[in-house]
């Protein structure tokens, strides 16, 4: 652990529930606390006070919902990304002593408050400057905001080994592959698979999901999740980024990395090895499994989450996706083949698309072809490119890439 981090640790001790060892108090850093993500580490908190003290938070726009959530746990920073809101902020935190501050600047200084844990769940392109300036004060990265890995995964694994900080994935699919592979030598993977939920559309026909609206591809069967991801699981984007995420949290080839649609969401994750052996992570759909794994890390605390009886939920089924229906989950393992940067234009692409249909100016389907038509342009654009050294080198794809996106939305 570098020293500003360990000048971040608080000197009191609490006693961990295992064995009775005493262990030094985690302080927690929360990018996108008024998110789902954010909902869900706050419980976790909540129900161990003794053992984490919470010492940064941000937030997007809702700065009532932030400001109720800093006056509870009582950081030293506080940061809104719309800077518009943060006098309103200042004003609603007059009574607490600690730095509250806006805009991309305020929330990269929030994640620069040392701190032994950073939880990263800001939604999108816009969570990867404050995961690379995380990566500077924390000991431990635990990592939500899958884009910062399709955006420019080799440039946060270099920051990352160049500062000894441990990146755990707080994704429940990745988190469950972590907790599968255990202390296995990964000599011994023969392939990673990733579980999909299907999503709200699954069973329908082609012609029925190109017709569908918002309103239809909200309605998650599974998950409770914010608006941009519950569309990318009805698309199966969010599997395709899982997939590029994947590829850079663990040490294993594309051809490696498997997708299976799994209705029950009960097995979050596989692990096959060479001797035949299958190792799978099961749970009820809540994210507070992964994320109390992640915070307690290299033990175990317990969860307010509901208890798995299978025999309950009685069946467990598997299907292969289907590509025809679904084709963002092929573009997104075609753009893994092609580098960091063309998965970097896939999900530019992907979120302007999202917004645009979420807004209903354009249909389901169209997201797919916006995004397939960005890559085309984008791969002729960046020919020969050979990955990101800093920041600015990916904000300049992914801005290429919203350029191009609302220009062909534009056609529609």
């Amino acid at each position: 652990m570098n020293e500003d981090v360990a000048k971040g640790r608080h000197a009191g001790t609490s006693p961990w529930p295992l064995d009775g060892i005493a262990v030094e108090r985690k302080s927690v850093s929360i990018l996108g606390a008024t998110g789902s993500i954010g909902d869900s580490t706050l419980d976790i908190v909540e129900n161990h006070p003794e053992l984490f003290e919470v010492v940064a938070l941000t937030g997007g726009g809702n700065v009532q919902k932030l400001a109720e959530i800093a006056l509870k746990v009582r950081p030293r920073f506080v940061a809104i990304a719309d800077e518009t809101k943060v006098s309103e902020l200042r004003e609603r935190l007059s009574d607490l002593s600690c730095e509250v501050a806006g805009g991309t600047e305020g929330v990269c200084a929030a994640a620069e408050v040392p701190c032994d844990l950073t939880v990263s769940a800001i939604v999108g392109f816009a969570g990867l400057a404050p995961t690379l300036a995380a990566l500077d004060a924390c000991g431990t990265l635990a990592l939500a905001n899958k884009e910062s890995l399709v955006c420019a995964g080799g440039l946060v694994r270099e920051k990352a080994n160049q500062n000894g900080v441990t990146i755990l994935p707080l994704d429940s699919e990745h988190n469950a592959i972590f907790q599968a592979l255990g202390n296995d030598r990964m000599a011994d993977v023969e392939k990673i698979t990733l579980t999909a939920s299907g999503g709200p559309f699954r069973t329908w026909a082609q012609s029925d999901i190109a017709a569908a609206g918002p309103e239809h591809a909200l309605k998650h069967p599974n998950w409770s999740m914010g608006a941009k991801i519950t569309i990318d699981s009805a698309t199966l984007m969010n599997k395709g980024l899982e997939v590029i995420e994947a590829h850079h949290l663990f040490p294993v080839t594309p051809d490696q990395l498997s997708v299976v649609v799994h209705p029950q969401s009960i097995i979050h994750g596989m692990v096959s090895f060479i001797d035949g052996a299958v190792i799978a992570e099961l749970g009820i759909p809540d994210m507070r499994t992964p994320i109390a794994h992640c915070m307690a890390h290299p033990n175990r605390i317990s969860t307010r989450v509901e208890r798995l009886d299978l025999a309950k939920i009685g069946n467990l089924t598997f299907e292969a996706p289907d590509f025809e229906r679904f084709p963002n989950l092929a573009l997104a393992l075609s753009a893994l083949a092609d580098g960091d940067c063309a998965t970097n234009l896939l999900n530019g692409a992907n979120e302007v698309a999202v917004q645009a249909f979420l807004h209903k100016r354009i249909g389901f389907y169209d997201i797919s072809g916006v995004v397939e038509s960005v890559l085309a342009d984008g791969n002729g654009a960046f020919r020969g490119h050979n990955g990101f050294t800093c920041f600015d080198d990916a904000a300049d794809v992914d801005q290429f890439a919203r350029k191009r996106a609302e220009e062909r939305i534009a056609l529609v």
